[in-house]
C-alpha cells in the first residue's frame, strides 16, 4: 500500500480585512489566490500564498482562534528579511537571529496575534 501524500494549510483568524491584506499581501508579499463569502455581508475566507506556502485567513468565528504559531522552514531567509524591512511596515520590524537549536530565525506577528516563525537550516 502506498502512503498517502498530505499537505497542511493552516487557517488563521483575522478580524479586519484591510489590516490582514496590509500585513500578508502588502508587507510579506503573499498573493491572494481566491476569496469567498457566502453573502455580501458574510465573513471573508481567503487563501494567500508565497513560494509554495499557503495560508487560509478566516473572519469566521468558528474556524479557529487568534494566537496561533505557524512554523515555516525556508531557504533564503536573509534575503526575505531584507525584502520586508525595505517595505518599512510601521507595526513590525523583525530581527534575524541565530536559532537556539541552530540556523536562522525570524518571527513576525500579524495584527491578530498570529505568529509566523520562519526558520532556515544553515547547517550549524
Amino acid at each position: 500500500m502506498t502512503d498517502p501524500a498530505f499537505t497542511a494549510v493552516p487557517i488563521l483568524r483575522i478580524f479586519d480585512v484591510a489590516k490582514a491584506l496590509g500585513f500578508y499581501r502588502d508587507w510579506l508579499g503573499f498573493t491572494i489566490d481566491w476569496q469567498h463569502r457566502f453573502a455580501e455581508d458574510a465573513p471573508l475566507y481567503l487563501q494567500v500564498s508565497r513560494g509554495g506556502m499557503r495560508l487560509h485567513l478566516s473572519e469566521h468565528h468558528g474556524d479557529c482562534t487568534p494566537g496561533a504559531t505557524v512554523f515555516v522552514q525556508t531557504d533564503g531567509l536573509a534575503a526575505f528579511h531584507g525584502e520586508i524591512l525595505a517595505r518599512d511596515y510601521p507595526y513590525n520590524r523583525p530581527g534575524l537571529d541565530p536559532a537556539p537549536w541552530g540556523g536562522l530565525l525570524m518571527e513576525v506577528t500579524d495584527p491578530f496575534a498570529n505568529r509566523l516563525r520562519f526558520w532556515e537550516d544553515t547547517g550549524d
